[in-house]
C-alpha cells in the first residue's frame, strides 16, 4: 500500500530539522558524549577518605600467577608483622629527610665513580669508611626463608641494592633489634663461608665500594649507606628459600656481625640490583633475570614481588629500554620523552629530557625531575588545582592543598612518557603525597640543577605493576595491572 503523502512530508520535515540542528550545534550534547567514549580522562576523581592511611591492614587481592610470588608490605604500616614491636613509627618529616639521605647517596654516587674504598680490619669488623657509602634503605618488606632448617627472616628489597644481608650470631661487635630471632649459622646443615680466593669475593667492591678483607681465609664484606645505616660481616653461602618448591642451595649473602641504623625491626637486605652478586643474577638460571613488584597502594595494604616471567607480560606490558650506565652499573636507567597533566602534554624541548639521566628505584620515595622540567610540572598542577586553598609547603614538598572541608576533589592526571613507547599512567596516590587532609601535596619534588639524576621513586609506582627484563635490558610497565 502507497505511504500516504502527509507521512512523506513529516519525514522529510523531522530530517530536514534533525540536519539544521547538527549545523547549529543543537545536538551537541549527545555527539560529545558518543564522542567523549573515547576520550582519556584528565582528571581522577578522588574522595579523600581514600587517600589516608589507616590503622588496620587490608590486604590486596593477588592474581593468579604461577610465578614464586612473596608477599609485599610497608616495614612500618599495619599489615607488617614488626610494626607491634617498633616503639614509634618515623614521622612524615622523618620519612622525607631519609629519602633526602638516599637521593643524595643515587646522586653522588652517579655524579662520579668513587675510586676505592677502605679496606676492612678483619679482627675488629670494623664499618666501611664513609666515602663508600651506598644508598639509603628502602621502606618495603618481604620475608624468604634461610637456611637448613628453615629460618624466615623479614628483609627490606631495594632494585637499588647489590648484595643480600642478615644480621648473624654470634654478633662478634652489634646487632641491632630485630623482631624475629637473629639468625644463627651454626645451627643450619647448609651454611659455610666464602673464601678469600673466591671469585666472589673479589666482586664484592664493585658490590658494596669497598675492598673485602679477611679473616683466618674467610671472606669478609662492609657496606655503609647513605643515611648512616650499615653493615660488617662474613661473606656466605647458604639455602635459600623464596617459596617451598624454588630453592636455591649455596646462594651468597652477607652474614652481618656488626650492624646498625635504620633498618626498623627487619632482619637486612635483599638485593634486586644488578650485580653479578644481587638476587637477580645468582637465580638467573630459574628466572631469567626478570622479575615484578606490585607495591601496595597504601601503608595499609599489601603488595607482591614476582620471579620469572608471566603469560600476560607480553600483552598488557610496554617496555622501555633500560640502558646500563658506566658510572654505576648497578641501576636500571630510562629514557623518559614527556610528561602529561590533565591531558596536556607539557611543552618541555626534547633536549632537556635528552640530557637528563632516569633511573627507577624501589627504595626512593618521592620522584625527583631536573628543575627545568619539575617547574613546568608545578604550574600546569597549580593551574589545574586553583579550585583548592593553598597551603604552606613541607620538607621537599612546595605545592600543598588544604582538602580537610572536602569529601571528593579531582586530582589533575599525570602520565610519564618513556622511549620504546611505554607508560606511567600515575595512580590519584602516586600524584599526591597525604600528610594529613589538611596538608596534601604533589608528590614531585625538583632537584638542584639539571645534571642530576632524575629518580622515579616508589610513590609513582604505586598500584602499577612494574616489570624488570634484564636479559633483555628493559624495564616495562602495567598500569592498574596490580588489581
Amino acid at each position: 500500500m502507497a505511504t500516504p503523502i502527509s507521512t512523506i512530508c513529516l519525514l522529510r520535515f523531522l530530517l530536514y530539522v534533525s540536519l539544521l540542528s547538527l549545523k547549529s550545534g543543537f545536538a551537541f550534547e549527545g555527539r560529545e558524549s558518543a564522542e567523549s567514549h573515547h576520550v582519556q580522562p584528565t582528571h581522577h576523581n578522588v574522595h579523600i577518605t581514600s587517600l589516608m592511611p589507616s590503622s588496620v591492614c587490608s590486604p590486596s587481592p593477588k592474581g593468579h600467577d604461577q610465578r614464586a610470588s612473596l608477599e609485599v608490605v610497608h616495614k612500618h604500616g599495619p599489615c607488617s608483622k614488626l610494626r607491634p614491636h617498633k616503639a614509634n613509627s618515623p614521622s612524615h618529616t622523618q620519612i622525607l629527610a631519609q629519602d633526602e639521605s638516599r637521593v643524595a647517596s643515587i646522586q653522588s654516587r652517579l655524579a662520579k665513580n668513587l675510586a676505592g674504598g677502605s679496606n676492612l680490619k678483619a679482627s675488629k669488623a670494623t664499618l666501611p669508611s664513609k666515602s663508600a657509602s651506598t644508598l639509603g634503605t628502602g621502606n618495603y618488606v618481604v620475608t624468604v626463608g634461610l637456611g637448613s632448617p628453615k629460618r624466615d627472616l623479614t628483609l627490606i628489597f631495594d632494585t637499588g641494592s647489590d648484595i643480600t644481608w642478615t644480621q648473624c650470631q654470634p654478633c662478634v661487635k652489634y646487632c641491632y633489634q630485630q623482631q624475629e630471632h637473629i639468625f644463627d649459622p651454626s645451627t643450619s646443615l647448609s651454611y659455610s663461608n666464602v673464601s678469600c680466593d673466591s671469585p666472589s669475593c673479589k666482586k664484592l667492591k664493585s658490590a658494596t665500594g669497598n675492598s673485602p678483607s679477611c679473616s683466618s681465609s674467610t671472606c669478609l664484606y662492609g657496606i655503609r649507606y647513605g643515611d648512616g645505616s650499615y653493615s660488617v660481616g662474613f661473606f656466605a653461602k647458604e639455602k635459600l628459600s623464596l617459596t617451598s618448591t624454588d630453592v636455591f642451595n649455596n646462594f651468597q649473602f652477607g652474614c652481618g656481625q656488626n650492624n646498625s641504623g635504620l633498618f626498623g625491626s627487619t632482619a637486612g637486605l635483599l638485593g634486586l640490583a644488578r650485580n653479578p652478586l644481587s638476587l637477580v643474577s645468582q637465580t638467573a638460571q630459574k628466572y631469567g633475570k626478570i622479575f615484578s613488584y606490585c607495591l601496595p597502594s597504601s601503608s595499609s595494604s599489601t603488595g607482591h614481588l614476582s620471579f620469572g616471567s608471566g603469560d600476560g607480560d607480553s600483552k598488557a606490558v610496554k617496555f622501555t629500554p633500560s640502558e646500563v650506565n658506566s658510572d654505576y652499573p648497578s641501576f636500571y636507567f630510562l629514557n623518559m620523552v614527556g610528561i602529561s597533566i590533565g591531558g596536556r602534554k607539557l611543552p618541555i624541548p626534547k633536549s632537556v629530557f635528552s640530557t637528563t639521566r632516569n633511573v627507577i628505584d624501589s627504595g626512593t620515595v618521592i620522584s625527583r625531575l631536573p628543575p627545568t622540567i619539575y617547574s613546568s610540572v608545578q604550574k600546569v598542577f597549580r593551574e589545574l588545582m586553583s579550585d583548592y586553598p593553598r597551603v604552606n609547603g613541607v620538607s621537599i614538598f612546595d605545592t600543598c592543598y588544604d582538602l580537610s572541608k572536602y569529601k571528593t576533589v579531582k586530582v589533575p592526571k599525570i602520565i610519564l612518557y618513556f622511549s620504546g613507547g611505554a607508560e606511567m599512567d600515575l595512580a590519584a596516590e602516586g600524584i599526591v603525597y597525604v600528610l594529613k587532609a589538611s596538608q596534601v601535596c604533589l608528590a614531585f619534588a625538583g632537584n638542584s640543577n639539571d645534571d642530576e639524576v632524575a629518580i622515579i621513586g616508589n610513590v609513582q609506582q604505586k598500584t602499577i605493576r612494574v616489570v624488570y627484563d634484564d636479559a633483555e635490558g628493559r624495564v616495562g610497565f602495567a598500569p592498574r595491572g596490580c588489581n
